[in-house]
Protein backbone atom coordinates (compact mmCIF):
# COMPACT_ATOMS: atom_id res chain seq x y z
CA UNK A 1 0.00 0.00 0.00
CA UNK A 2 1.24 3.71 -0.94
CA UNK A 3 0.15 6.81 0.11
CA UNK A 4 -1.07 7.69 -3.66
CA UNK A 5 -3.14 4.72 -3.58
CA UNK A 6 -5.85 6.39 -1.44
CA UNK A 7 -6.61 8.83 -4.02
CA UNK A 8 -6.68 5.78 -6.93
CA UNK A 9 -8.84 3.64 -4.79
CA UNK A 10 -11.31 6.61 -4.26
CA UNK A 11 -11.53 7.58 -7.42
CA UNK A 12 -12.63 4.37 -8.16
CA UNK A 13 -15.71 4.17 -6.09
CA UNK A 14 -16.51 7.80 -5.75
CA UNK A 15 -15.43 9.07 -9.20
CA UNK A 16 -17.58 12.09 -9.22
CA UNK A 17 -17.71 12.66 -5.62
CA UNK A 18 -16.51 16.06 -4.95
CA UNK A 19 -12.72 16.13 -3.46
CA UNK A 20 -11.52 19.87 -3.23
CA UNK A 21 -13.74 23.05 -2.72
CA UNK A 22 -11.19 25.69 -3.06
CA UNK A 23 -13.33 29.46 -3.83
CA UNK A 24 -16.12 28.83 -6.74
CA UNK A 25 -13.65 26.19 -8.01
CA UNK A 26 -14.81 22.36 -6.97
CA UNK A 27 -12.60 19.42 -8.30
CA UNK A 28 -14.28 15.60 -8.06
CA UNK A 29 -11.88 12.18 -7.14
CA UNK A 30 -11.82 11.33 -10.40
CA UNK A 31 -10.40 14.80 -11.85
CA UNK A 32 -7.84 14.96 -8.99
CA UNK A 33 -6.46 11.57 -10.04
CA UNK A 34 -6.71 12.23 -13.74
CA UNK A 35 -4.45 15.50 -13.34
CA UNK A 36 -2.54 13.68 -10.44
CA UNK A 37 -1.07 11.23 -13.02
CA UNK A 38 -0.86 13.60 -15.88
CA UNK A 39 1.36 15.43 -13.59
CA UNK A 40 3.37 12.50 -12.81
CA UNK A 41 4.13 11.29 -16.47
CA UNK A 42 5.15 15.07 -16.96
CA UNK A 43 7.36 16.04 -13.86
CA UNK A 44 9.13 12.15 -15.10
CA UNK A 45 9.30 13.69 -18.38
CA UNK A 46 11.22 16.58 -16.99
CA UNK A 47 13.97 14.28 -15.08
CA UNK A 48 12.37 13.25 -12.00
CA UNK A 49 13.01 10.10 -11.03
CA UNK A 50 12.75 7.93 -8.19
CA UNK A 51 13.50 9.77 -4.74
CA UNK A 52 14.03 13.22 -6.07
CA UNK A 53 12.50 15.87 -3.97
CA UNK A 54 10.43 17.61 -5.35
CA UNK A 55 9.69 21.71 -3.66
CA UNK A 56 6.27 22.41 -3.71
CA UNK A 57 5.82 26.32 -3.08
CA UNK A 58 1.92 27.20 -2.86
CA UNK A 59 -0.60 27.42 -0.64
CA UNK A 60 -4.03 26.37 0.24
CA UNK A 61 -5.06 25.35 -3.80
CA UNK A 62 -6.19 22.86 -5.58
CA UNK A 63 -2.97 22.83 -7.33
CA UNK A 64 -1.10 21.78 -4.30
CA UNK A 65 -3.42 18.79 -3.86
CA UNK A 66 -2.80 17.93 -7.64
CA UNK A 67 1.01 18.20 -7.21
CA UNK A 68 1.87 16.21 -4.26
CA UNK A 69 0.03 13.44 -5.32
CA UNK A 70 1.43 13.31 -8.59
CA UNK A 71 5.03 13.59 -6.96
CA UNK A 72 4.32 10.63 -5.27
CA UNK A 73 2.89 8.81 -8.48
CA UNK A 74 6.29 9.59 -9.98
CA UNK A 75 8.08 7.86 -7.14
CA UNK A 76 9.58 11.08 -6.01
CA UNK A 77 9.36 13.46 -2.64
CA UNK A 78 7.34 16.10 -2.32
CA UNK A 79 8.39 19.02 0.37
CA UNK A 80 5.85 21.44 1.00
CA UNK A 81 7.08 24.92 1.74
CA UNK A 82 4.49 28.08 2.93
CA UNK A 83 4.05 30.47 -0.30
CA UNK A 84 4.84 33.50 2.35
CA UNK A 85 8.17 31.69 2.63
CA UNK A 86 10.96 34.71 1.61
CA UNK A 87 14.10 33.77 -0.31
CA UNK A 88 16.73 33.56 2.22
CA UNK A 89 14.66 30.28 3.81
CA UNK A 90 13.48 29.21 1.01
CA UNK A 91 16.90 29.15 -0.89
CA UNK A 92 18.15 27.08 2.37
CA UNK A 93 14.76 24.55 2.29
CA UNK A 94 16.39 24.03 -1.60
CA UNK A 95 20.05 23.37 -0.87
CA UNK A 96 18.96 21.25 2.49
CA UNK A 97 16.73 18.99 0.64
CA UNK A 98 18.88 18.66 -2.80
CA UNK A 99 15.65 19.18 -4.61
CA UNK A 100 15.54 18.34 -8.35
CA UNK A 101 12.27 20.46 -9.56
CA UNK A 102 10.02 23.43 -7.47
CA UNK A 103 6.74 24.14 -8.02
CA UNK A 104 5.85 27.76 -7.61
CA UNK A 105 3.09 30.45 -8.75
CA UNK A 106 3.94 32.50 -11.80
CA UNK A 107 3.44 35.41 -9.81
CA UNK A 108 6.28 34.86 -7.78
CA UNK A 109 8.54 33.88 -10.12
CA UNK A 110 10.19 37.11 -11.00
CA UNK A 111 10.92 37.54 -7.19
CA UNK A 112 12.58 34.26 -6.52
CA UNK A 113 14.35 33.89 -10.17
CA UNK A 114 17.60 34.66 -8.77
CA UNK A 115 17.11 32.15 -6.02
CA UNK A 116 16.41 29.54 -8.16
CA UNK A 117 18.97 30.35 -10.56
CA UNK A 118 21.42 29.83 -7.91
CA UNK A 119 20.55 26.57 -7.31
CA UNK A 120 22.57 23.80 -9.51
CA UNK A 121 20.71 20.56 -8.38
CA UNK A 122 17.56 22.83 -9.73
CA UNK A 123 16.64 20.91 -13.09
CA UNK A 124 13.12 22.26 -13.52
CA UNK A 125 10.87 25.39 -12.15
CA UNK A 126 6.70 24.49 -12.76
CA UNK A 127 4.73 27.21 -12.41
CA UNK A 128 0.95 27.56 -11.67
CA UNK A 129 -1.31 30.58 -12.33
CA UNK A 130 -0.80 33.61 -14.58
CA UNK A 131 1.55 35.96 -14.11
CA UNK A 132 4.25 37.89 -16.20
CA UNK A 133 7.45 36.18 -14.86
CA UNK A 134 11.32 35.89 -16.41
CA UNK A 135 12.35 32.37 -16.68
CA UNK A 136 15.36 31.94 -14.24
CA UNK A 137 18.43 31.07 -16.14
CA UNK A 138 19.73 27.85 -16.75
CA UNK A 139 16.47 26.42 -15.35
CA UNK A 140 13.73 24.56 -17.50
CA UNK A 141 10.53 26.29 -17.10
CA UNK A 142 6.62 25.01 -17.92
CA UNK A 143 3.77 25.76 -16.73
CA UNK A 144 1.72 23.15 -14.95
CA UNK A 145 -1.45 24.36 -17.32
CA UNK A 146 1.28 23.15 -20.35
CA UNK A 147 2.11 20.14 -19.16
CA UNK A 148 -1.25 18.67 -18.22
CA UNK A 149 -2.24 19.95 -22.25
CA UNK A 150 0.81 18.09 -23.04
CA UNK A 151 0.13 14.99 -21.22
CA UNK A 152 -3.66 15.11 -21.76
CA UNK A 153 -3.94 11.00 -22.53
CA UNK A 154 -1.23 10.00 -19.72
CA UNK A 155 -4.59 9.30 -17.59
CA UNK A 156 -2.98 6.33 -15.76
CA UNK A 157 -0.39 6.59 -13.29
CA UNK A 158 3.19 5.76 -14.04
CA UNK A 159 4.91 2.13 -13.41
CA UNK A 160 7.24 2.99 -10.91
CA UNK A 161 9.33 1.01 -8.71
CA UNK A 162 7.99 2.36 -5.24
CA UNK A 163 7.31 0.14 -1.85
CA UNK A 164 5.91 2.09 1.38
CA UNK A 165 9.64 2.01 2.94
CA UNK A 166 10.47 4.49 0.52
CA UNK A 167 10.34 8.58 1.12
CA UNK A 168 6.93 9.98 0.86
CA UNK A 169 7.87 13.68 2.09
CA UNK A 170 10.05 15.67 3.77
CA UNK A 171 8.46 18.09 6.71
CA UNK A 172 10.49 20.71 7.37
CA UNK A 173 9.78 21.63 11.08
CA UNK A 174 9.34 25.38 12.07
CA UNK A 175 13.21 25.67 13.05
CA UNK A 176 11.81 27.74 16.59
CA UNK A 177 14.77 26.45 18.01
CA UNK A 178 17.46 26.62 15.23
CA UNK A 179 17.42 25.64 11.63
CA UNK A 180 14.92 23.49 10.17
CA UNK A 181 15.36 20.02 10.22
CA UNK A 182 13.94 17.94 7.85
CA UNK A 183 11.55 15.52 8.64
CA UNK A 184 11.67 11.67 6.45
CA UNK A 185 8.24 10.20 6.62
CA UNK A 186 7.74 7.48 4.20
CA UNK A 187 4.43 5.99 2.90
CA UNK A 188 4.13 3.40 5.74
CA UNK A 189 4.89 6.28 8.61
CA UNK A 190 1.97 8.09 6.69
CA UNK A 191 -0.51 5.47 5.91
CA UNK A 192 -0.17 3.98 9.58
CA UNK A 193 -0.90 8.35 10.88
CA UNK A 194 -3.96 8.50 8.38
CA UNK A 195 -5.29 5.24 9.32
CA UNK A 196 -4.94 6.03 13.35
CA UNK A 197 -6.01 9.17 13.51
CA UNK A 198 -9.19 9.20 11.26
CA UNK A 199 -10.47 5.66 13.28
CA UNK A 200 -10.85 7.82 16.43
CA UNK A 201 -12.39 10.83 14.29
CA UNK A 202 -14.70 7.91 13.13
CA UNK A 203 -14.33 9.34 10.01
CA UNK A 204 -16.87 8.53 6.66
CA UNK A 205 -17.13 9.62 3.37
CA UNK A 206 -20.02 12.03 4.07
CA UNK A 207 -17.00 14.16 6.27
CA UNK A 208 -16.37 17.80 4.79
CA UNK A 209 -13.32 18.80 6.26
CA UNK A 210 -12.77 22.62 6.60
CA UNK A 211 -9.39 23.47 6.26
CA UNK A 212 -8.30 26.82 7.29
CA UNK A 213 -4.47 25.20 8.31
CA UNK A 214 -1.55 25.88 5.71
CA UNK A 215 -0.73 22.44 3.77
CA UNK A 216 2.76 22.75 4.53
CA UNK A 217 1.75 22.17 8.28
CA UNK A 218 1.74 18.74 8.98
CA UNK A 219 -1.62 19.13 10.84
CA UNK A 220 -3.06 20.90 7.38
CA UNK A 221 -1.09 18.66 5.11
CA UNK A 222 -3.11 15.09 6.63
CA UNK A 223 -6.52 16.53 5.74
CA UNK A 224 -6.53 16.02 2.46
CA UNK A 225 -5.07 13.00 2.60
CA UNK A 226 -6.81 11.24 4.99
CA UNK A 227 -10.10 12.17 3.13
CA UNK A 228 -8.53 10.71 0.33
CA UNK A 229 -8.81 7.65 2.44
CA UNK A 230 -12.41 7.63 3.48
CA UNK A 231 -13.83 9.67 0.58
CA UNK A 232 -14.86 12.82 2.20
CA UNK A 233 -14.61 16.07 0.81
CA UNK A 234 -11.85 19.20 1.62
CA UNK A 235 -12.67 22.70 1.97
CA UNK A 236 -9.67 24.97 0.91
CA UNK A 237 -9.24 27.91 2.90
CA UNK A 238 -6.30 30.40 2.42
CA UNK A 239 -6.45 31.68 6.52
CA UNK A 240 -8.42 33.74 8.88
CA UNK A 241 -8.04 37.04 7.89
CA UNK A 242 -11.34 37.34 6.53
CA UNK A 243 -12.86 35.82 9.18
CA UNK A 244 -16.75 36.57 8.90
CA UNK A 245 -16.39 35.61 4.78
CA UNK A 246 -14.52 32.35 6.16
CA UNK A 247 -17.89 31.74 8.63
CA UNK A 248 -20.21 31.83 6.07
CA UNK A 249 -18.15 29.79 3.46
CA UNK A 250 -18.20 27.02 6.65
CA UNK A 251 -21.77 27.30 6.69
CA UNK A 252 -21.99 27.40 2.99
CA UNK A 253 -20.16 23.82 2.92
CA UNK A 254 -21.98 22.34 6.14
CA UNK A 255 -18.73 21.27 7.06
CA UNK A 256 -18.00 18.57 9.31
CA UNK A 257 -15.18 18.83 10.51
CA UNK A 258 -13.05 21.96 11.72
CA UNK A 259 -9.21 21.32 12.67
CA UNK A 260 -8.03 24.20 14.39
CA UNK A 261 -4.75 25.44 16.21
CA UNK A 262 -5.59 27.40 19.78
CA UNK A 263 -4.76 30.99 18.24
CA UNK A 264 -7.16 30.59 15.69
CA UNK A 265 -9.61 29.31 18.53
CA UNK A 266 -8.77 32.33 20.15
CA UNK A 267 -9.66 34.47 17.19
CA UNK A 268 -12.84 32.87 15.95
CA UNK A 269 -14.07 33.21 19.89
CA UNK A 270 -13.67 37.10 19.53
CA UNK A 271 -16.37 37.24 17.28
CA UNK A 272 -20.01 36.82 17.39
CA UNK A 273 -20.34 33.24 16.57
CA UNK A 274 -24.21 32.93 17.57
CA UNK A 275 -25.30 34.45 14.25
CA UNK A 276 -23.65 31.29 12.58
CA UNK A 277 -25.53 28.06 12.13
CA UNK A 278 -22.67 25.65 12.92
CA UNK A 279 -25.13 22.58 13.42
CA UNK A 280 -23.56 20.88 10.99
CA UNK A 281 -20.14 19.92 12.59
CA UNK A 282 -19.51 16.74 13.67
CA UNK A 283 -16.22 17.40 15.34
CA UNK A 284 -14.04 20.12 15.88
CA UNK A 285 -10.09 19.07 16.82
CA UNK A 286 -7.34 21.66 17.90
CA UNK A 287 -3.55 20.39 17.84
CA UNK A 288 -0.37 22.22 17.33
CA UNK A 289 0.03 23.96 21.10
CA UNK A 290 -2.07 23.38 24.47
CA UNK A 291 -5.57 24.51 24.14
CA UNK A 292 -6.70 26.90 27.31
CA UNK A 293 -9.77 25.33 28.68
CA UNK A 294 -11.02 28.98 28.29
CA UNK A 295 -11.17 28.14 25.10
CA UNK A 296 -12.15 24.63 25.07
CA UNK A 297 -15.46 25.82 26.99
CA UNK A 298 -15.81 28.91 24.22
CA UNK A 299 -15.76 26.08 21.63
CA UNK A 300 -18.54 23.69 23.39
CA UNK A 301 -20.32 26.68 23.90
CA UNK A 302 -20.44 27.94 20.18
CA UNK A 303 -20.74 24.58 18.77
CA UNK A 304 -22.63 22.19 21.05
CA UNK A 305 -23.25 19.75 18.60
CA UNK A 306 -19.80 19.10 17.81
CA UNK A 307 -17.79 16.35 19.69
CA UNK A 308 -13.82 18.39 20.79
CA UNK A 309 -11.13 15.77 20.53
CA UNK A 310 -7.58 17.65 22.30
CA UNK A 311 -4.78 16.52 20.47
CA UNK A 312 -0.86 16.21 20.88
CA UNK A 313 1.10 15.40 18.26
CA UNK A 314 4.55 16.47 16.38
CA UNK A 315 5.87 16.83 12.59
CA UNK A 316 7.78 13.70 13.32
CA UNK A 317 4.73 11.74 14.07
CA UNK A 318 1.80 13.06 13.22
CA UNK A 319 -0.25 12.78 15.86
CA UNK A 320 0.41 10.65 19.57
CA UNK A 321 -2.53 11.19 21.94
CA UNK A 322 -6.18 12.04 22.17
CA UNK A 323 -8.38 13.08 24.06
CA UNK A 324 -12.14 11.37 23.92
CA UNK A 325 -14.66 13.98 24.01
CA UNK A 326 -16.41 11.97 26.79
CA UNK A 327 -13.51 12.61 28.94
CA UNK A 328 -13.86 16.74 28.66
CA UNK A 329 -15.47 17.11 31.97
CA UNK A 330 -13.44 14.77 33.71
CA UNK A 331 -9.64 15.65 32.44
CA UNK A 332 -10.27 19.18 30.81
CA UNK A 333 -6.05 19.33 30.45
CA UNK A 334 -5.18 16.25 29.59
CA UNK A 335 -4.15 15.65 26.21
CA UNK A 336 -5.34 11.39 26.19
CA UNK A 337 -3.91 8.64 25.52
CA UNK A 338 -1.93 6.97 23.12
CA UNK A 339 -3.92 6.99 19.40
CA UNK A 340 -4.41 3.11 17.72
CA UNK A 341 -1.60 1.35 16.77
CA UNK A 342 1.32 2.97 19.19
CA UNK A 343 2.26 2.73 22.31
CA UNK A 344 3.58 6.06 24.36
CA UNK A 345 5.42 6.08 28.47
CA UNK A 346 6.55 8.86 30.43
CA UNK A 347 10.14 8.34 31.17
CA UNK A 348 12.94 10.14 33.88
CA UNK A 349 16.59 10.96 32.44
CA UNK A 350 17.38 7.13 32.47
CA UNK A 351 14.97 5.93 30.49
CA UNK A 352 12.54 4.24 33.37
CA UNK A 353 9.15 4.54 33.53
CA UNK A 354 8.19 7.52 36.30
CA UNK A 355 5.29 6.72 38.24
CA UNK A 356 1.62 8.65 38.23
CA UNK A 357 1.72 12.19 39.15
CA UNK A 358 6.00 12.52 38.28
CA UNK A 359 7.00 14.71 35.39
CA UNK A 360 9.19 12.90 32.86
CA UNK A 361 9.50 12.97 29.17
CA UNK A 362 7.42 11.14 26.63
CA UNK A 363 8.41 8.65 24.34
CA UNK A 364 6.36 6.76 21.22
CA UNK A 365 6.88 3.91 19.18
CA UNK A 366 4.64 3.45 16.55
CA UNK A 367 4.88 2.31 12.50
CA UNK A 368 4.16 6.43 12.17
CA UNK A 369 7.14 7.45 13.87
CA UNK A 370 9.22 9.36 11.45
CA UNK A 371 12.56 7.70 9.45
CA UNK A 372 14.81 10.06 11.22
CA UNK A 373 16.46 13.95 10.27
CA UNK A 374 16.96 14.23 6.90
CA UNK A 375 21.46 14.60 6.28
CA UNK A 376 21.36 14.81 10.22
CA UNK A 377 22.57 11.91 11.73
CA UNK A 378 23.52 13.11 15.36
CA UNK A 379 20.12 14.65 15.84
CA UNK A 380 18.18 11.48 14.70
CA UNK A 381 20.33 9.22 16.79
CA UNK A 382 19.79 11.83 19.62
CA UNK A 383 15.97 11.81 18.75
CA UNK A 384 15.75 8.15 17.81
CA UNK A 385 16.91 5.29 20.10
CA UNK A 386 15.82 2.49 22.08
CA UNK A 387 13.09 3.20 25.11
CA UNK A 388 11.10 1.40 27.72
CA UNK A 389 9.19 -1.19 25.41
CA UNK A 390 10.13 -4.96 24.46
CA UNK A 391 12.38 -4.49 21.90
CA UNK A 392 15.38 -2.21 21.17
CA UNK A 393 14.27 -0.56 18.23
CA UNK A 394 14.15 3.04 18.22
CA UNK A 395 11.77 4.82 19.75
CA UNK A 396 10.92 8.47 19.52
CA UNK A 397 12.07 10.52 22.05
CA UNK A 398 10.27 13.70 21.83
CA UNK A 399 11.88 16.22 24.11
CA UNK A 400 8.66 17.09 25.89
CA UNK A 401 7.43 16.76 29.25
CA UNK A 402 4.66 15.04 30.85
CA UNK A 403 2.60 13.86 33.66
CA UNK A 404 0.83 10.36 33.20
CA UNK A 405 -2.16 9.37 35.54
CA UNK A 406 -3.05 6.62 37.03
CA UNK A 407 -5.18 5.43 34.23
CA UNK A 408 -2.65 6.12 31.67
CA UNK A 409 -3.84 10.08 30.31
CA UNK A 410 -1.33 12.35 29.51
CA UNK A 411 -0.71 15.70 31.01
CA UNK A 412 1.81 18.09 29.01
CA UNK A 413 4.06 19.91 31.20
CA UNK A 414 6.61 21.88 29.03
CA UNK A 415 9.50 21.56 26.18
CA UNK A 416 12.65 20.33 27.80
CA UNK A 417 13.88 23.63 27.30
CA UNK A 418 11.33 25.85 27.71
CA UNK A 419 11.28 25.03 31.89
CA UNK A 420 11.69 28.20 33.65
CA UNK A 421 13.86 27.82 36.84
CA UNK A 422 13.50 30.65 38.96
CA UNK A 423 14.37 30.37 42.89
CA UNK A 424 15.64 26.67 42.96
CA UNK A 425 11.98 25.33 41.34
CA UNK A 426 10.85 24.61 38.16
CA UNK A 427 7.92 26.47 36.54
CA UNK A 428 5.78 24.91 33.68
CA UNK A 429 5.03 28.01 31.46
CA UNK A 430 1.87 26.46 30.28
CA UNK A 431 0.46 26.28 33.85
CA UNK A 432 1.62 30.14 34.18
CA UNK A 433 -0.63 30.83 30.90
CA UNK A 434 -3.62 28.65 31.41
CA UNK A 435 -4.22 30.89 34.38
CA UNK A 436 -3.56 33.97 32.71
CA UNK A 437 -6.45 32.81 30.00
CA UNK A 438 -8.80 32.39 32.96
CA UNK A 439 -8.40 36.25 33.37
CA UNK A 440 -11.47 37.55 31.14
CA UNK A 441 -9.13 40.64 29.66
CA UNK A 442 -6.74 38.41 27.87
CA UNK A 443 -6.73 36.73 24.30
CA UNK A 444 -3.63 35.36 24.08
CA UNK A 445 -0.57 34.62 26.61
CA UNK A 446 2.76 33.08 26.46
CA UNK A 447 4.82 32.72 29.27
CA UNK A 448 9.27 32.63 29.36
CA UNK A 449 11.70 32.44 31.16
CA UNK A 450 14.28 36.00 31.17
CA UNK A 451 17.90 35.53 32.95
CA UNK A 452 17.71 37.21 36.41
CA UNK A 453 20.66 38.31 38.48
CA UNK A 454 19.08 37.35 41.71
CA UNK A 455 16.69 34.29 40.85
CA UNK A 456 18.63 32.19 38.42
CA UNK A 457 15.34 33.20 35.49
CA UNK A 458 11.98 35.12 36.26
CA UNK A 459 9.16 34.68 34.20
CA UNK A 460 7.88 36.68 32.08
CA UNK A 461 4.49 36.94 30.69
CA UNK A 462 3.45 38.50 27.14
CA UNK A 463 -0.46 39.27 26.81
CA UNK A 464 -2.51 40.55 24.26
CA UNK A 465 -6.10 41.97 25.54
CA UNK A 466 -9.27 41.37 23.84
CA UNK A 467 -10.04 44.24 21.69
CA UNK A 468 -13.35 44.49 22.79
CA UNK A 469 -12.33 44.47 26.65
CA UNK A 470 -14.25 47.24 28.16
CA UNK A 471 -11.60 47.24 31.45
CA UNK A 472 -8.32 47.93 29.24
CA UNK A 473 -10.07 50.87 27.11
CA UNK A 474 -11.07 52.33 30.30
CA UNK A 475 -7.65 51.91 32.25
CA UNK A 476 -4.66 52.78 31.59
CA UNK A 477 -1.51 49.58 30.94
CA UNK A 478 -0.10 49.48 34.50
CA UNK A 479 -3.76 49.29 36.19
CA UNK A 480 -4.30 46.44 34.06
CA UNK A 481 -0.71 44.54 34.41
CA UNK A 482 -1.64 44.87 38.00
CA UNK A 483 -5.07 43.26 37.64
CA UNK A 484 -3.24 40.56 35.76
CA UNK A 485 -0.39 40.09 38.61
CA UNK A 486 -3.22 39.97 41.41
CA UNK A 487 -5.12 37.66 39.17
CA UNK A 488 -2.24 35.54 39.28
CA UNK A 489 -1.07 35.50 42.80
CA UNK A 490 -4.71 34.32 43.88
CA UNK A 491 -3.92 31.15 41.90
CA UNK A 492 -0.09 30.78 41.60
CA UNK A 493 2.71 29.96 44.02
CA UNK A 494 4.49 33.47 44.49
CA UNK A 495 7.69 31.84 42.65
CA UNK A 496 4.94 31.12 39.41
CA UNK A 497 3.98 34.53 39.46
CA UNK A 498 5.32 36.72 36.70
CA UNK A 499 7.97 38.87 37.65
CA UNK A 500 6.59 41.24 34.66
CA UNK A 501 4.03 41.54 32.42
CA UNK A 502 4.29 42.98 28.37
CA UNK A 503 1.11 43.93 26.58
CA UNK A 504 1.60 43.65 23.26
CA UNK A 505 -1.16 44.29 19.90
CA UNK A 506 -0.17 40.63 18.67
CA UNK A 507 2.38 38.27 19.33
CA UNK A 508 4.52 36.71 16.22
CA UNK A 509 3.40 33.55 14.87
CA UNK A 510 4.64 30.48 12.95
CA UNK A 511 2.82 30.21 8.97
CA UNK A 512 1.30 27.62 10.94
CA UNK A 513 0.04 29.90 14.24
CA UNK A 514 2.12 28.75 16.73
CA UNK A 515 3.87 31.37 18.99
CA UNK A 516 7.41 31.78 18.86
CA UNK A 517 8.51 32.13 21.59
CA UNK A 518 12.58 32.48 20.34
CA UNK A 519 11.49 36.04 19.05
CA UNK A 520 10.24 36.76 22.21
CA UNK A 521 13.13 35.66 24.40
CA UNK A 522 14.69 38.15 22.26
CA UNK A 523 14.10 41.04 25.62
CA UNK A 524 16.51 43.07 27.54
CA UNK A 525 18.12 41.09 30.43
CA UNK A 526 16.21 41.41 33.70
CA UNK A 527 18.62 42.96 36.37
CA UNK A 528 16.40 41.12 39.15
CA UNK A 529 15.62 44.58 40.86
Amino acid sequence: MLLHNFLEQTALKLPDKTALVQGGRRMTYAELDRQANQLAHALQSLGVRRGDRVVIHLGNEIETIVSLFAVLKAAGVFVMVNPTTKATKLAYLLDNSGAAAVIVQARRLDALGPTLAQREHLRSVVTVGRGVATEPAGRQTWSMEMLLTRHAADVTPPTTPTIDLDLAALLYTSGSSGEPKGVMVTHRNMISAAESITTYLENTEDDVLFNLLPLSFSYGLYQPLMAAKFGGTVVLEQSLAYPHAVLAKLVQERATGLPLVPTMAALLLQLDLEKYDLSSLRYITSAGAALPIEHLEGLRYVAPGAKIFVMYGQTECARAAYLPPDQLDQRPTSVGRGMPNQEVAVVDEHGERVEPGETGELVIRGSHVMKGYWEMPEATAATLRPGPFDDDRPVLWTGDLFRIDEEGYLYFVARKDDVIKCRGEKVSPREVEDVLYRHPSVAEAAVIGVRDDVWGEAVKAFVVLRPDDETSQETDEETDKQALLRHCAEHLEDYMVPREIEFREELPKSDNGKILKRELREVPVSNGT
